[in-house]
């Protein structure tokens, strides 16, 4: 579940900094994780 999108936006709102994943999955979950960092980073500057 590494790789799964809704899984790094999870992760990222914990403070995870990695996953693991498939290497089939890693341009999916470096995408995901760059939204998840952005979403996250936009919310906390709107607090």
């Amino acid at each position: 579940m590494g790789g799964d999108p809704d899984s790094i936006a999870f992760f990222e709102a914990v403070g995870l900094d990695y996953v693991s994943c498939s290497p089939f999955r890693v341009p999916v979950a470096r995408l995901a994780a760059a939204q998840a960092a952005l979403a996250h980073r936009k919310e906390n500057a709107a607090a």
